[in-house]
């Protein structure tokens, strides 16, 4: 299926139900839709195993979570499931201004009904979860983004952690600032030597 069409992943099937009505199909297309407008970046530490960027147009999964894991001889990929319930979190914060808590609640929902859709049962995935934001949480926070919305850390009154990420944004920001400045410094030496050698 060209990843360019309206629902690469979801079968091209014709609904033998109203579209209105609840349908794994539909939601499948749904999960589809916002897929396509995702970027996804897997290169960072990310408590929680997932956030998105402060403008809403990244989304982060912590890069120690496994990309999949074993349900009943299936390999079952993961990313997609977060990458939904993000997206809409993040969409209720900004769009509807609601607390991240509810927002939350919601997306968690959504992400329920899209793995039940894909008839994966939500314990043995939430199960897989748990155990990586347990493993997770405990690891030291050496790379994280430098755009990582700390919204959800906030509302969670997890002030130990927002200073802990806090400063390792800004290590991160100081790094990518000195990389930027090195580039500069070999471009600043070529400009003066072309500008002497024209008032020559």
């Amino acid at each position: 299926m060209p990843v360019l069409s309206c629902h690469p992943i979801a079968a091209h099937k014709k609904l033998r139900i109203p579209e209105w009505y609840v349908s794994s199909l539909m939601m499948d297309r749904a999960v589809d839709a916002i897929l396509r407008r995702a970027v996804l970046d897997r290169r960072h530490d990310v408590p929680y195993l997932a956030g998105y960027s402060v403008d809403g147009k990244t989304i982060y999964i912590d890069r120690h979570l496994p990309r999949s894991f074993q349900f009943r001889g299936r390999r079952i990929e993961v990313d997609r499931y977060l990458i939904l319930h993000e997206e809409i979190e993040k969409t209720l914060i900004d769009r509807l201004g609601l607390h991240y808590l509810h927002a939350h609640q919601i997306a968690t929902r959504a992400e329920q009904a899209a793995v039940r859709a894909d008839k994966i049962q939500w314990r043995a995935y939430d199960g897989f979860m748990q155990k990586y934001v347990k493993q997770i949480g405990d690891e030291k926070l050496e790379k994280l983004p430098a755009d990582l919305d700390l919204k959800p850390y906030r509302d969670e009154h997890d002030y130990d952690l927002v200073a802990r990420m806090s400063k390792a944004m800004a290590k991160a920001e100081t790094k990518v600032g000195r990389k930027a400045m090195a580039r500069k410094a070999p471009l600043a030496e070529v400009k003066k030597k072309v500008g002497k050698g024209k008032k020559r």
